[in-house]
């Protein structure tokens, strides 16, 4: 219990860090190189169907932000990407075996959302041609927040490190993958996950 709470934690901070207001943005100085991440690779997974609407949003509200909120989320997918090969780097050798793509579906909804969240998936779903829908009627990380509409256009950023974790673990498990995330009503989300074929 403890684990996930410092989790959630930890997570609300990363996401509060990279949304908080650069105070030296409008100075031109220059940040100290050692300040900046460069071990973090380029997102390889999608953001969430509503980020065109709220990316609009946002350009309608702050212009300038919109740069600095793409690059928020493109971070918060690589650390969730990393985690997740990780993670899948410390699975049990029989399951990095899976042959087949809903197999390995099924191991994260079961095995890796357990580990992750204390429980697992409440639903998946496929149209057995690599798309699948993963769906969870109460997202640990959407969960403190309220229900309202407002909350809704902030969920995008509370997704990102999961859709790049789920990424990262297929790809350990030899999937490439693009993955979605998609809110209608909180705290329930659905992760639309397409396995890319080679």
């Amino acid at each position: 219990m403890a684990d996930a709470v410092l989790f959630e934690f930890l997570h609300t901070e990363m996401v509060a860090e990279l949304w908080a207001p650069d105070p030296d943005a409008g100075s031109g100085k220059k940040m100290h190189p050692s300040s900046t991440p460069t071990h973090l690779s380029p997102p390889v997974c999608a953001r969430s169907e509503p980020d065109k609407v709220c990316d609009d949003r946002i350009r309608s509200q702050h212009p300038v932000g919109l740069l600095g909120k793409k690059k928020s989320l493109s971070v918060l997918e690589g650390l969730g990407f990393r985690v997740g090969q990780a993670l899948g780097e410390r699975l049990p050798r029989e399951t990095l075996a899976f042959r087949e793509e809903l197999d390995a579906l099924k191991f994260l909804c079961k095995d890796l959302w357990a580990a992750m969240f204390q429980k697992h998936m409440d639903g998946l779903r496929t149209n057995h041609q690599g798309t699948y829908v993963l769906q969870d009627n109460s997202f640990p990380l959407l969960v403190t927040m309220g229900s309202g509409s407002q909350y809704l256009e902030e969920a995008p950023k509370f997704l990102a490190f999961t859709c790049g974790l789920l990424c990262g673990a297929l790809h350990t498990l030899g999937f490439q993958s693009l993955v979605t995330a998609s809110v209608a009503a909180l705290p329930a989300c659905k992760f639309q996950v397409v396995i890319q074929k080679s």
